[in-house]
């Protein structure tokens, strides 16, 4: 499929005419269509929201509130902090899988004296000094929390390695062994997680880039099928196997054993997944800058707009002006602190607004404390993103 299929942001221009940008707006039809067409890919597979790629609890709420949930839909959450977890299960979340290892002794400690938290939360191990961390840290032998097993889902030709380094657990020996030690523990282990980050974050920019996408598919459901077997003699059934992302919703639908999938980015829809073909890209989420210099007739520049994107630094990783069309960033300048000079900007004038949208996802709520959620009619709601609720979780 691929290409952006854009509604283009005049409607929430329109929606949010009287506020003062900077701001960040949601077209909350798009998000929901979004929504929907995930719940298509997932082909009656649960599908796990992964909360560093939303940022907001109204959203998630959206989401595991859409009514979805007969055909598949949304069901639970996979957070990046373990204090981010502790905090949504205090707002009433009730599956919170972490996507990610926990060092956070205050918030293990939390967690292993509460045990509707020890009940509603999965920490993720790859290594079993992860396990002696958060047993020092609850300091209770009684205790017994849920984990998740990271495995290593990267694609290895020779010693090349492609796919983001990760967990160290591979092969099967090594999952059956850390299920083992994690047992012996007094841990429960619940689940096993492969995330695919060649597949599901990797654009299909290229026929090289399809081609090792395709050869990676087919080494990681052969590996997985080896690796769960063998965590499955140690640990018996699991309740979660977990894998995929946006950009592989399909192919981990389509693998045996997996029991949901993990997506978040394919809600906003971000530039980066512009050139996706398993998707139709439909970007839900922009922000405005305001026009405060005419340096130049070809020229305006706007306030703030430094909002770079985590990942190897480059073009990739800038907001894109989208509205009005035609304006690119300088490139002796990029992307400002406190300002940002844009070309091809011969019809704004001060005061004008210009519509962007981010590289990543959930990252743009880090620069703002509220979104506009901006319905089809034009109606529009203010709902605090994580830092407006005063929360920072790295």
């Amino acid at each position: 499929m691929g290409g952006v299929s854009a509604p283009s942001p005049i409607a929430l221009e329109a929606a949010t005419a009287d506020l003062d940008p900077p701001l960040a707006a949601v077209d909350l039809p798009v998000l929901r269509a979004n929504a929907a067409d995930l719940v298509r890919r997932a082909g009656g597979r649960p599908i796990r929201v992964a909360s560093k790629s939303v940022r907001c609890r109204a959203v998630l709420a959206e989401m595991l509130g859409s009514g979805l949930t007969a055909a598949g839909g949304f069901a639970g959450i996979m957070a990046y902090s373990l204090a981010e977890a502790i905090w949504l299960v205090r707002c009433g979340a009730r599956d919170v899988l972490l996507g990610y290892p926990s060092a956070d002794r205050a918030a293990l400690a939390e967690l292993g004296g509460d045990p509707v938290l020890l009940d509603a939360i999965t920490l993720m191990v790859d290594d079993s000094a992860q396990l002696g961390l958060v047993r020092a840290a609850m300091g209770n032998a009684r205790v017994a929390p849920r984990i998740c097993l990271d495995v290593d889902a990267s694609l290895r030709i020779g010693p090349v390695h492609l796919g983001v380094r990760r967990s160290p657990v591979r092969t099967p020996e090594q999952a059956a062994e850390l299920a083992r030690q994690a047992r012996a523990g007094g841990f429960r282990v619940v689940g096993l997680m492969t995330y695919e980050a060649q597949i599901a974050g990797l654009p299909d920019s290229s026929p090289a880039v399809r081609l090792v996408k395709k050869v990676s598919a087919r080494e990681i459901e052969r590996r997985r099928a080896a690796v769960l077997a063998a965590v499955v003699a140690v640990a018996g059934e699991l309740e979660i196997v977990n894998s995929g992302g946006t950009g592989s919703v399909e192919l981990s639908a389509a693998a045996a054993g997996v029991t949901e999938i993990t997506a978040g980015s394919g809600l906003y829809v971000p530039t980066l997944f512009d050139d996706y073909r398993s998707f139709r890209p439909r970007p839900a989420l922009y922000f405005a800058l305001p026009v405060l210099r005419r340096p130049a007739p070809d020229i305006a520049t706007v306030f703030a707009g430094g909002y770079i994107a985590s990942g190897p630094a480059g073009a990739s990783r800038v907001p894109k002006p989208v509205w009005p069309k035609g304006l690119r960033m300088l490139g002796t300048e990029g992307a400002g602190e406190v300002q940002t000079p844009l070309s091809g900007a011969a019809g704004c004038a001060i005061g004008d607004r210009v519509w962007f949208r981010h590289a990543k996802a959930g990252e743009l709520c880090e620069r703002f404390d509220r979104l506009w959620l901006v319905e089809g009619d034009g109606s529009r709601v203010a709902v605090p993103t994580y830092r407006g609720e005063g929360k920072c979780f790295g």
